[in-house]
Parts: C-alpha cells; sequence; structure tokens
C-alpha cells in the first residue's frame, strides 16, 4: 500500500515532464517551420539566378539605371502656371519641378534640352483633372505620367533614358 501512495505521488510530477516534453518539442517542430519558410521565401538569391543563366547561355539585359553615378537635380528654370477648369470654378496651380539624372553628362543633356522638356511636362500638367491633384494618390499619378512622357519626349532625341525622376518641389492649387 505504501508503494502504491509513492507511485500515485510521482505520477502528477510524471505528467508535468511529459506536458513538458511535449511543448518542447511542438516549439522546435514551430520552430523549424518558420526557419524553412524564412529560408524558401527570402533565400533565393539573383546571383543564383544568373550564375544559372550564364551556365545556360542566356544573355541578361540590365533595364535599370546607372545607379553608380552621382545623382544629380536639374532644376526647372521657372515654375508651371496654368489653369485647370473645375466642377465650381477654375483653379489656377503652380508646380515647381527638378529633375533627377544621373552623372554630369546626363545633366548637360537635360539642361542643353529644357526647352522641350517643359513643353512636354506643360502638356503633361494642363491635361490634368482639378479632384485627382486634391488628393495625394493623383499627385503621384501626376508625377508619374510627367516622368513618362519626359522620358518618351527625350528619347528619339537622345537614344537613353536620361531622366530617372520627376520631383515636385512646389505644389499649389488655388
Amino acid at each position: 500500500m505504501a508503494e502504491e501512495l509513492e507511485l500515485n505521488e510521482n505520477a502528477p510530477e510524471a505528467k508535468k515532464g511529459n506536458k513538458l516534453i511535449l511543448f518542447g518539442g511542438i516549439g522546435v517542430v514551430v520552430a523549424i517551420l518558420i526557419g524553412v519558410g524564412a529560408w524558401f521565401f527570402m533565400g533565393s538569391d539573383d546571383s543564383e539566378v544568373s550564375a544559372a543563366n550564364a551556365t545556360e547561355g542566356v544573355e541578361t539585359v540590365s533595364t535599370a539605371p546607372n545607379t553608380a553615378l552621382e545623382a544629380n537635380y536639374v532644376g526647372m528654370p521657372r515654375p508651371f502656371l496654368f489653369n485647370l477648369p473645375g466642377i465650381e470654378r477654375a483653379r489656377l496651380v503652380e508646380i515647381k519641378v527638378q529633375l533627377m539624372v544621373r552623372g554630369s553628362e546626363d545633366e548637360t543633356t537635360v539642361k542643353k534640352h529644357i526647352p522641350l522638356i517643359e513643353d512636354a511636362l506643360l502638356t503633361t500638367f494642363s491635361s490634368a483633372d482639378v479632384q485627382k491633384l486634391s488628393t495625394q494618390a493623383g499627385k503621384d499619378e501626376l508625377r508619374q505620367l510627367a516622368l513618362l512622357n519626359v522620358q518618351n519626349t527625350l528619347q528619339p532625341v537622345t537614344g537613353k533614358t536620361i531622366v530617372e525622376k520627376v520631383l515636385f518641389t512646389g505644389f499649389v492649387m488655388q
């Protein structure tokens, strides 16, 4: 009888030990799964893809601008001032613009073609919608449209993409 009491007293401790082992094992399995998932989603490296393409004879072409050169900013000589018709009334808009280019060679090329760039930007800005320009998303959309129009305008003249970003350094709508 004394032996039975001893076994019953040790039974709760054995259950605690089993629970500890069970939860510890589950914790280890979860940690391993998280590690494998992180390795799977973030572990792919572009250098592995490039090496695989090189061994297969596939040629990769980089379309990204050369970020090794220093970023230069070319300001437009005067702000763009134009009227936009609205639902209730016409609005007067003033936008100050700077263009981001890479390297001093591209900077001098952009400065040489400022009248052409001003025409492309003014055409883009004057076709904007007042309702869209009232929101940040509309301004971002206009900035992207301006970038595309400037790049498309300069591409036939220079033979390459020079302008990397169009930046609004001032924006007033009355």
